[in-house]
C-alpha cells in the first residue's frame, strides 16, 4: 500500500556491489521513477502531481535549483526530483500515536532512510524537559514554549534561526525581519555549509556572489568545463542542457576524481536517441586528485600567458584590476608541482589548453567538491581569473556557474538570510519598517555549533533542513544541540535533528511545496529564485497533508506576533493574511524586485539584474573585476593514508536518504561503503569486500572514527577514496573549514583505514 511505511530499519552494512555504469538515465530512470512515486503516492496522485512539476502554473520542485527553460516538457522533473516530489506527497503519515509508540531514544536509534519514510508530519509535538516522548500541543501553546524560552534569553544573540535552502522567498524574508526585529543577525543556513565559498570568491572578484550565466549562454558556449560536480546525481536535469549545448557545437571538459556516468553519456529519456544510444557529453576526462583544481587552473593561466594572442588585453585593460601581479604568480607556475597536485599528465592538461585556446566562449561550472576544502576561496578565484584572461565574463555563452543545491537556497540569501548583512541592506529594512536592525555580525553554522556547545546560545531554531545531519563532528554537533535550553524545528517529515533535541523541543508541522495554501485573502503561492537568478512563482494543488499544518509565512508571522507582542508596528496579520503584502515590502527593500507582485505573476517570472553579466560593470571595491594571486595550495597524503571526499548516493538528496541503492556506482542495498582504487587497496593490504573503519587524522589530536565500512575497489583517482555523508560527518573536526568562507572542508579528508571488528 503506498500508504504503508517499512515496519522495519533495514540494515545498510551488507551492500551488493557491482560495476559501475557508464551511462545515466534512460529507461531505468524512468522506470524507477514511476515504481517510486507509486509506492509513495499511488497512480492517479503520481500523474496528478508530477505533471505539476516545474511548470509554469505548478509549483517549484523541493529538490535542487537547476533552472527551466521558457519552453518546457509536459515531464519537466528528472528521477530525483521526482522522488522529493514523491516523498512530500506521499500518503504515509505520521500521527501522535507513532510518537506515543516511539521514545525519543528509540528515534534517534533508527536510520535517517528509515525516519524519513515514515510519512509527513501532520500535528505539532512537544518534548516536555524529562520527558521520554514527543506528545500533541497546539499551535498557541507551541508558540507560548518558544516566547517563554526567548524572553528568558540575557540577549537576544543567545537565540540561533537556521533556514534550509527550500524555505520561500516570502518565508525567508519574513523570517529574517523577525530575527533582526529581535535583534540578532544570527541566520546561520544552508549556504554555510555549500557555497558560501562560491560568493566568497565572486564578491571579491567579480562584485557579485552569483553565477554570471542563464541557460542561453550554456548553449550558446564553445567550451564547459564541469568541475567538481556530478550533475547526473545532484542536479540530473543540467544533463539536458549539456545534451543541447553539445548539439550546438560546445565541448565537454570535465575534472573529477571519480568518473561519474551522467557526465560519460546521457540516455535522454525524452527523446528516441536518448532510448537508444543516448549522448556522449565528456570530450576530455581530466581525473584530478582531490584539492588540486586551484594548481590546475593556475598552470593552465600560466599556459594562457605564455601563448602569443591568447589574453583578451582590451577586456583586461578596460576591466580589470591586478593583473600584474596576478601575472607574476602565474608565470611561476611549477610543472612538477601541479603534476604531483592533480595526479594529471602532461599530455592531458596539453590537451586541455588546446581546447581552451579554441574556445571563443568558455563556462566554467562547480559544486561542492571545489567549495569545501581549506583552499576553496582561492581556487574560485583562480577560475575567475582563468576566465578573465580570455574575457570569458559578461560575454554571451561564457561565465561563472556555481550550480546551487536546494531550489531557493540562493533566494533565501538575496531575502536577507545572511549573518553578515551588507549595511546598505539594513538600511533599507530601517526605513521601510521603522526599527533599528543589530549592525553586528552574527553566527554561520560552524560557530552557531560553537556558541551552542560553549553555552553561549540556548535557543535553537530551524526552518526546514536537518541540521544535526548536514553539520560537522556529529559527536560534537549533538551535544551541542543537547546543551540547549530549546531546540524548535520546521518540518514536513521526522528526521534526525528531531531526536537530538534541547532540555525542550518542539517540531512544527509544515506544509510542502506541492499543496495547496488558503489564507484570510484567498490561495496563496510563493515564489523562489534558481540557480541562474530567475525568480518564479509556485503554487501547490494537493490537499495538505493535515488540517493542523501551518505553512512557513504564517508560523513566521504567529511566532512574531507571540514573541514581539504590540511594541511591533510590522502587520504580522496581514503579512500572514496575504503574501502578496510581503512581496510589496519585498519590491521597496530588495534590489532588482521593483513590481515584484506584476513581474512574478509572468508566466516565468523575471530574471535578477547582474551587472557582470548584463553590463560588464563590476560593484568591487576596486570598480573593476579583480584578478588574484593567492599561493597554490593542495592537500598533502601522508605515506600509508588516503584522502577521503565525502558525496551523495544516487538515491539521495543532501541528507534525505530515498533508497539504499547508488545504482549508477553499482552499489545495492546498503550506504556503509568506502570506494577505493584496486592499487591502493592492495598497496595498503585490503581485499576488495573487507570491511574497515574510517579514522580521520588531525592537527587536533582527536581520533574520528566511522566504523563498518565495506571496501570497494573503484576507479577513483588514486590515493583517494570516497564514501556517503552523513555517515563521514563523524570524520570532520569542526574546526576544519575554508579560510574566509568557514565552510566545513568536507572533501579532502586524511584518513587511515583499519580493519573493522564487523569483518
Amino acid at each position: 500500500m503506498a500508504s504503508k511505511p517499512p515496519a522495519a530499519d533495514p540494515a545498510q552494512d551488507a551492500p551488493r556491489v557491482t560495476g559501475p555504469k557508464h551511462a545515466a538515465a534512460g529507461l531505468p530512470a524512468l522506470g524507477h521513477t514511476l515504481r517510486v512515486a507509486q509506492q509513495q503516492m499511488g497512480v492517479r496522485r503520481t500523474a496528478l502531481t508530477l505533471l505539476r512539476v516545474n511548470q509554469k502554473d505548478g509549483f517549484d520542485c523541493p529538490g535542487c535549483a537547476w533552472p527551466e527553460g521558457d519552453k518546457r516538457h509536459a515531464a519537466e522533473f528528472c528521477e530525483n526530483g521526482a522522488k522529493a516530489v514523491a516523498e512530500e506527497a506521499t500518503l504515509r503519515r505520521v500521527t501522535p500515536d507513532f510518537f506515543a509508540a516511539h521514545s525519543v531514544a528509540d528515534l534517534a536509534g533508527r536510520s535517517g532512510y528509515w525516519l524519513g519514510q515514515q510519512g509527513r508530519l501532520t500535528r505539532p509535538v512537544y518534548l516536555a524537559e524529562g520527558a521520554t516522548h514527543y506528545e500533541p500541543i497546539g499551535w498557541d501553546e507551541a508558540f507560548d514554549v518558544i516566547a517563554e524560552e526567548i524572553h528568558a534569553l540575557d540577549s537576544p544573540d543567545q537565540a540561533v534561526f537556521y533556514t534550509s535552502g527550500r524555505t520561500s522567498n516570502e518565508a525567508a524574508f519574513l523570517y529574517q525581519l523577525f530575527a533582526r526585529e529581535l535583534g540578532t543577525n544570527n541566520l546561520p543556513d544552508c549556504s554555510n555549509m555549500c557555497h558560501e565559498s562560491s560568493g566568497s570568491a565572486l564578491t571579491e572578484t567579480i562584485g557579485v556572489g552569483k553565477g554570471s550565466v542563464s541557460l542561453e549562454d550554456l548553449y550558446r558556449s564553445d567550451l564547459i568545463v564541469v568541475a567538481g560536480q556530478n550533475p547526473g546525481t545532484n542536479h540530473p536535469r543540467m544533463l539536458t542542457a549539456l545534451e543541447k549545448a553539445k548539439a550546438a557545437g560546445a565541448r565537454i571538459i570535465s575534472v573529477n576524481p571519480l568518473p561519474e556516468a551522467g557526465l560519460e553519456r546521457f540516455k535522454n529519456p525524452q527523446t528516441p536517441k536518448g532510448l537508444t544510444t543516448g549522448t556522449a557529453l565528456t570530450d576530455l576526462f581530466l581525473q584530478i586528485r582531490i584539492g588540486g583544481d586551484q594548481a590546475l587552473f593556475r598552470l593552465l593561466n600560466k599556459l594562457v600567458l605564455e601563448t602569443e594572442g591568447a589574453v583578451d588585453e582590451d577586456f583586461v585593460r578596460e576591466h580589470t584590476h591586478g593583473y600584474e601581479e596576478f601575472a607574476e604568480a602565474a608565470r611561476a607556475a611549477d610543472w612538477e608541482r601541479t603534476l604531483a597536485a592533480t595526479g594529471l599528465t602532461r599530455e592531458e592538461i596539453q590537451q586541455a589548453l588546446d581546447m581552451v585556446l579554441a574556445s571563443e566562449r568558455t563556462v566554467v561550472c562547480w559544486a561542492m567538491g571545489l567549495t569545501q576544502h581549506k583552499h576553496s576561496v582561492p581556487t574560485i578565484r583562480e577560475i575567475v581569473n582563468f576566465l578573465l584572461l580570455r574575457g570569458n565574463i559578461g560575454r554571451p555563452g561564457a561565465g561563472v556557474c556555481p550550480v546551487r543545491g536546494h531550489s531557493n537556497v540562493q533566494g533565501d540569501r538575496t531575502m536577507g538570510i545572511f549573518e553578515r548583512p551588507a549595511p546598505a541592506f539594513l538600511d533599507a529594512l530601517e526605513r521601510e519598517f521603522g526599527f533599528a536592525p543589530p549592525r553586528h555580525h552574527g553566527l554561520d553554522v560552524v560557530n552557531a555549533i560553537r556558541a551552542m556547545r560553549d553555552g553561549a546560545a540556548k535557543v535553537f531554531f530551524a526552518m526546514g533542513g536537518n541540521f544535526v545531519a548536514a553539520t560537522p563532528d556529529t559527536d560534537v554537533t549533538e551535544k551541542a544541540m543537547r546543551r540547549a535550553r530549546l531546540t524548535v524545528h520546521v518540518s514536513t517529515k521526522l528526521n534526525r535533528s528531531h531526536a537530538v533535541t534541547g532540555a525542550r523541543a518542539l517540531i512544527l508541522p509544515t506544509l510542502g511545496r506541492t499543496e495547496r495554501d488558503v489564507q484570510a485573502s484567498g490561495e496563496q503561492f510563493v515564489t523562489v529564485e534558481d540557480s541562474m537568478g530567475m525568480v518564479h512563482a509556485s503554487r501547490g494543488r494537493l490537499e495538505p497533508a493535515s488540517p493542523h499544518l501551518l505553512s512557513e509565512p504564517a508560523i513566521v508571522c504567529r511566532l512574531a506576533r507571540r514573541v514581539l507582542g504590540p511594541a511591533s508596528a510590522t502587520p504580522w496579520e496581514e503579512f500572514e493574511q496575504d503574501y502578496a503584502a510581503v512581496r510589496d515590502r519585498v519590491s521597496r527593500v530588495v534590489p532588482g524586485f521593483e513590481d515584484f507582485n506584476a513581474r512574478v505573476a509572468r508566466p516565468g517570472g523575471f530574471t535578477l539584474p547582474h551587472a557582470p553579466r548584463d553590463e560588464r560593470r563590476f560593484p568591487t571595491a576596486t570598480g573593476k573585476a579583480n584578478f588574484t594571486a593567492a599561493p597554490v595550495e593542495f592537500p598533502e597524503i601522508p605515506e600509508g593514508r588516503l584522502l577521503l571526499q565525502t558525496l551523495r548516493s544516487h538515491d539521495q538528496y543532501n541528507t534525505t536518504i530515498y533508497g539504499l541503492d547508488d545504482r549508477y556506482r553499482g552499489i545495492h542495498g546498503g550506504r556503509r561503503v568506502v570506494l577505493v582504487h584496486p592499487e591502493d587497496a592492495a598497496a595498503l593490504g585490503i581485499t576488495d569486500g573487507s570491511y574497515v573503519d574510517l579514522v580521520s587524522e588531525w592537527s587536533d589530536g582527536v581520533e574520528r572514527r566511522a566504523p563498518g565500512f565495506r571496501l570497494v575497489h573503484y576507479p577513483t583517482a588514486r590515493r583517494c577514496a570516497a564514501a556517503y555523508y552523513p555517515e563521514t560527518n563523524v570524520l570532520v573536526p569542526l574546526d576544519s573549514t575554508a579560510d574566509v568562507s568557514n565552510t566545513p572542508a568536507s572533501k579532502s579528508v586524511v584518513i587511515r583505514l583499519e580493519q573493522s571488528r564487523i569483518d
